[in-house]
């Protein structure tokens, strides 16, 4: 055990003031008493409790990040995953699509990838998250962000966004944003939006949050009844999760999107290219990736980050029946532990809705645990890690601690929690000594 894992499962410290939340969350007006509306309707969705993590590992995640992207960078990747995705995923406008998310468990041989999404959530929580436990003491900034890069995330991420316009429309001036979702007010995750929001504002950006059945198509342009008059949307932040923009109701910013009149970010291409979880299929393939020329390299690191994966079939139903109890299971255009099942819970009208459905079935890797304190008792958790990236970049990462079969935020003393890194030089510990 390293000292990381040795802290995780020792040390039930708690690093988060809700005063230091209240400065990160209400960097503005319109953002006051945020943090009481969220302590009253998400008790749940921070954690006071940091995770922490070996430099080594950390190592691990940015590489497989890295060899992940250049596989998929591939033009044979780009052919099979395409090939199966509706028509619209084709289009190719330039924007690569911000924030990507890698999740990990982390097993005794190192971070495994669960899955990987292509709208991910919680970045502008977890930046503010962050902060606020940084802040808790002076001796833990040191060791929480000694180069300070919790300080210029925000710029980080707006720069990604005008990264993502430049892609599309070159030095053309960017004048507006629009945050879209269906209902965004009715959200779990809509406080992120208004912080988004501000963020923006504050950069000196035209920013809405825009329910998408608003939008309206006309004229060749995109427009939004809230911008000032004459002025098309410029830039789609898109939280829908209508990845293919299929539904009837988001048919405006479909056809803005197909014709290239908006930027949208992520968008379609994005979700079929990383997203769709039988790529995992492909990934855990290495005979396939030989062929294809990936590097012997990609290909052992693959297979040691790759959970096994494999498409659910009728004609393999009853071996995976058989092995369930060491799978889990997800539809392939899943998202957010929806309708995805372990094994060893499933029923049998559970498991005839799988092989009716498009699923895959992942090897498990048992997530690692976390130590907390809840009442004064100490609670194992468990926890994964969530790579916030952009082109093959890692720019934050955030953990998750929580209990039950699936990730959720419904569990005292868990939720969002900071990732902290010891230092390279920090001592081995005998786990004998640590309380269970």
């Amino acid at each position: 055990m390293n000292f990381a894992d040795a802290l995780n499962l020792g040390c039930a410290c708690q690093t988060l003031e809700t005063p230091r939340l209240q400065e990160q969350l209400e960097t503005e007006p319109s953002l006051a008493g945020l943090t009481a509306r969220l302590a009253q309707s998400h008790p749940h969705l921070f954690s006071r409790t940091a995770v922490f993590l070996d430099p080594g590992v950390m190592a691990q995640i940015t590489d497989a990040v890295a060899a992940l992207e250049r596989v998929i960078g591939l033009p044979a990747w780009r052919h099979q995953a395409l090939e199966r995705a509706p028509q619209i995923a084709c289009l190719d406008h330039g924007p690569a699509g911000v924030f990507m998310g890698y999740d990990f468990h982390l097993a005794e041989g190192g971070p495994r990838l669960i899955e990987i999404n292509s709208n991910a959530g919680g970045a502008f929580l977890n930046a503010a998250l962050a902060r606020a436990h940084r802040a808790c003491c002076k001796s833990f900034q040191q060791v929480f962000d000694p180069q300070n890069d919790l300080l210029s995330l925000d710029a980080v991420f707006v720069d990604m966004f005008r990264a993502e316009w430049r892609s599309q429309r070159g030095d053309a001036p960017l004048s507006n944003v629009l945050i879209v979702d269906d209902v965004p007010d009715a959200q779990y995750l809509a406080s992120e939006f208004q912080l988004a929001r501000a963020l923006f504002t504050a950069h000196g950006l035209i920013a809405v949050v825009a329910d998408s059945r608003e939008l309206q198509w006309r004229e060749g342009a995109l427009w939004h009844p809230t911008l000032p008059a004459g002025m098309p949307v410029d830039l789609v932040y898109n939280r829908l999760t209508d990845f293919y923009l299929q539904d009837s109701g988001h048919e405006a910013l479909q056809q803005a999107y197909r014709a290239g009149a908006a930027v949208v970010t992520p968008h379609p291409r994005t979700h079929a290219l990383y997203a769709d979880k039988r790529n995992l299929v492909t990934l855990s393939d290495a005979t396939l990736l030989n062929s294809w020329g990936v590097s012997e390299a990609d290909r052992a690191l693959l297979h040691k980050v790759v959970p096994a994966t494999q498409r659910v079939t009728a004609e393999h139903a009853a071996t995976l029946w058989a092995q369930r109890r060491t799978l889990f299971f997800k539809p392939a255009a899943g998202f957010g532990a929806r309708a995805a099942y372990r094994g060893d819970k499933l029923t049998r009208r559970v498991w005839d809705e799988i092989l009716a459905g498009d699923y895959v079935a992942q090897a498990i890797v048992p997530p690692s645990e976390r130590l907390v304190s809840v009442d004064g008792q100490a609670v194992r958790l468990k926890l994964d890690l969530r790579a916030y990236t952009y082109r093959s970049q890692v720019q934050l990462l955030a953990a998750r601690t929580w209990s039950g079969q699936t990730t959720n935020f419904r569990t005292e003393g868990g939720g969002f929690s900071p990732v902290v890194m010891v230092p390279a030089t920090s001592p081995r510990l005998d786990t004998a000594s640590l309380s269970a």
